[in-house]
């Protein structure tokens, strides 16, 4: 390749998926040559804050300068800048600044890109990264009203941790955070909206600094992405004196404008109006957008261009390579191309960035020493992602809302207002997913049923009984 300097590894993207990877190749190779190259100064490490179970983990992800993070990992260069073109035949790389590298095996991170909707007004904004999440603070503190567009894990959490503002939520679902349970489960979390939090449940223990920004990097560099707790130490706190939440449902924004609309009946003058299709119109301070993402793809020259799946991703087959040689992918940025395990599937959450990440940093060093690839884990096996919502710590496992069966199953579900919602998901006698809200105890329990897949037939309805210790069972 000439005069062009050579790495053993690219890894592009500093977020968790990333990260992972650069640390499995570390770990089996730690006399490689790394090339990190991210957009922000900061990279995302991933650790485990709880162990529910022994496979179950709640994500504590922490936020590391650049700098700091090459004193661990020598043998990795960090260069803060995007890439650009991917030269696949010769197997190089050109970057935002102009420089280019050239690379032996590349693992493409670069996440996903969010959908902001589509009116061209400076009163939308979209949660992004860190840096966005600072700018929604400070434009909180001066504000009295604000629309809120989304019902994902980021909108479901902002409208959790929003206070002293009027708040109008629009979300095109019957219900909340839908992606993620059902009617029952949200209608639980709603009536805990209002709760007194003097003792939420979850911890406020990350921290989102700018201390180190490196030389040279421009005021156009992003932060790092939203992750696991991103509001802590945010306080998201609007200029009224108490917050007042209204949902739309089943609805979305027709229209932004700057402009009061003729047939606008609110008496105040507000910055901002967004008319629904339900005809109802809203004057608000600023408009939140936070309506899913897209996979981030690279540009790819010479040869072929990359293979993506229905979803825009980049499909990757069971050793993580793309279609392309030597070009793999894991995160937000890929889409699984083999016959997944029946009780996991795919989502683009920060939970399978981690171990696909991993995944994808040991098939790339096996590659490079010409090993056979590595077997999939657990991670792979069974579908677990554990989140907040509303102050409540939310399990999720396997098929929680009945993905795959076809609509054949039935429900079991317990509820104690206020404390915890369980659900699990039955067909044939066998368990195939469950939804645990609070702080059951119950995850192991259910977790080695749906891995298991015993007959629970004849324990019926005791398998929620709260009076009965299920796990006398099961012994």
């Amino acid at each position: 390749m000439g005069d062009l300097k050579l790495f053993d590894f690219v890894v592009v993207g500093g977020g968790i998926a990333g990260i992972s990877a650069i640390e499995q190749i570390c770990l089996q190779i730690p006399e490689s040559t790394v090339l990190l190259l991210t957009a922000s100064a900061f990279v995302r490490v991933a650790t485990a804050k709880l162990r529910i179970t022994s496979h179950i983990e709640e994500l504590q992800i922490q936020e590391e300068a650049v700098k700091d993070f090459h004193k661990r990992y020598p043998n990795v260069t960090v260069m803060i800048a995007k890439l650009e073109t991917i030269y696949s035949v010769s197997h190089s790389i050109k970057t935002t600044t102009g420089t280019t590298y050239g690379y032996r095996k590349i693992c493409i991170c670069s996440g996903s890109i969010p959908k902001l909707v589509n009116f061209d007004s400076p009163n939308i904004i979209g949660l992004r990264d860190t840096d966005s999440a600072v700018d929604l603070k400070q434009r909180l503190e001066k504000s009295n009203r604000v629309c809120v567009l989304g019902n994902g894990g980021i909108a479901t959490e902002l409208i959790y941790e929003l206070r002293n503002i009027d708040v109008i939520w629009v979300i095109r679902d019957k219900y909340i955070a839908s992606a993620f349970v059902d009617s029952g489960a949200a209608e639980f979390l709603m009536n805990c909206a209002d709760a007194d939090r003097t003792g939420d449940q979850h911890s406020k223990d990350l921290r989102y600094t700018t201390s180190y920004i490196a030389t040279g990097t421009g005021k156009d560099v992003p932060g790092c992405a939203l992750g696991p707790n991103w509001h802590s130490n945010l306080e998201l706190t609007g200029a009224l004196a108490k917050k007042n939440l209204t949902i739309e449902f089943q609805t979305f924004i027709k229209d932004v404008n700057e402009k009061k609309p003729d047939s606008c009946q609110e008496m105040d003058e507000w910055p901002v109006y967004v008319t629904l299709n339900n005809g109802k119109i809203f004057g608000c301070d600023f408009v939140v957008s936070a309506t899913g993402v897209s996979p981030s793809i690279p540009e790819i020259k010479e040869g072929t261009p990359f293979e993506l799946g229905k979803d825009g991703g980049m499909l990757v087959n069971q050793s993580m390579e793309s279609s392309v040689q030597d070009i793999y992918a894991a995160g937000d940025v890929c889409t699984v191309n083999w016959d997944v395990a029946f009780h996991w599937f795919q989502m683009r959450l920060w939970s399978q960035a981690r171990p696909m990440g991993s995944y994808a940093g040991m098939c790339m060093a096996a590659s490079f020493l010409k090993e056979a690839p590595p077997l999939l884990d657990f991670s792979f096996e069974l579908f677990t992602h554990v989140t907040r919502f509303f102050g409540f710590r939310v399990v999720l496992l396997g098929l929680f809302n009945g993905q795959k069966l076809e609509g054949r199953y039935e429900a079991l579900v317990r509820v104690t207002k206020g404390v915890e919602y369980l659900k699990l998901v039955v067909q044939d006698g066998k368990l195939h997913g469950a939804v645990l809200i609070g702080d059951t105890e119950m995850e192991e329990t259910f977790e080695n049923l749906i891995l298991n897949q015993l007959d629970i037939s004849q324990y019926g309805e005791n398998l929620l009984n709260p009076d009965i210790d299920i796990e006398d069972y099961f012994d």
